[in-house]
């Protein structure tokens, strides 16, 4: 197969492609990984391979890459072919059955990858749904400053959101360093930076409709109540909701960004009665 050289693949903006050109950044990402040999690592967005190859130079186990660009093969092939231990699957990543332990296996305990910003929301979501509960419970993750802002936002914050929420409930997010636009090309309009998940408790509410359909109408409008978010979303009578909120001390003037993880819990359980 004829190189394509790095210049030559022009980046898809359509599909979230702004390819990191800085190996400072890659080793960045490597050594807050903390890979070792018992680790299986898979990798969502490999494009043309700089962290694809530093990766597969590690003492992982196993590397997975997950690739729905086609045009790239050039790239990542070659390394596929050059390393026994990297895999690469041609697939949308949202798409992409992470159920599938028979096609993973050994299942990747760690998650490290620059993945495309505007699937970042709904691909941790989905992670956390189907690959959590398979054992990955690490991720190191180049993402969107904002997105990472709001996952990381304390309580009373309007930045807080659900997926920050569930994330507080499973482990913990940190920000580890912010990022330039200088190490990608084309340079995205945004600002980045490096985050870390650590889930260290594997309870799998992400997994139950009934806990992301809460959150979903409690933050449905967020100019509004709790109270009148929970009565227009129809998920409880008007008088259930009264009652929940008398029920667990909370002020009726209470909005969403405003409940502790704990009020959550107990509004969740107390709501599936």
């Amino acid at each position: 197969m004829q190189q394509t050289s790095m210049w030559e693949h022009k980046a898809n903006t359509n599909i979230g492609q702004n390819f990191l050109i800085d190996k400072n950044i890659v080793q960045a990402i490597c050594e807050a990984s903390d890979i070792e040999s018992k680790d299986t690592i898979l990798e969502i967005g490999p494009g043309k391979g700089i962290l694809t190859l530093a990766l597969a130079s590690s003492t992982a186990k196993q590397i997975y890459a997950i690739e729905i660009d086609e045009r790239l093969k050039d790239f990542l092939i070659p390394l596929e072919q050059q390393y026994n231990h990297l895999r690469i699957f041609w697939q949308d990543a949202l798409k992409f059955d992470y159920n599938d332990t028979k096609r993973m296996c050994p299942y990747p305990n760690k998650l490290i990858a620059n993945i495309p910003y505007h699937i970042t929301t709904p691909l941790i979501w989905k992670l956390l749904e189907e690959a959590a509960p398979n054992g990955l419970n690490f991720m190191i993750l180049m993402i969107q400053k904002e997105v990472a802002e709001r996952l990381t936002a304390n309580i009373s914050s309007k930045e807080r959101c659900p997926l920050g929420i569930t994330l507080e409930k499973m482990g913990q997010v940190k920000i580890l360093r912010k990022v330039s636009p200088n190490v990608f090309r084309p340079k995205p309009k945004v600002d980045s930076v490096i985050i870390k998940i650590e889930l260290v408790e594997q309870d799998f509410l992400p997994k139950n409709p009934s806990w992301k359909n809460l959150l979903k109408a409690a933050f449905h409008k967020r100019r509004k109540t709790l109270l009148n978010n929970l009565i227009s979303s129809n998920l409880l009578k008007k008088e259930e909701v009264l009652a929940l909120i008398k029920e667990l001390n909370m002020k009726p003037t209470i909005r969403a960004e405003e409940l502790s993880l704990s009020q959550w819990l107990s509004l969740y359980e107390k709501a599936r009665r």
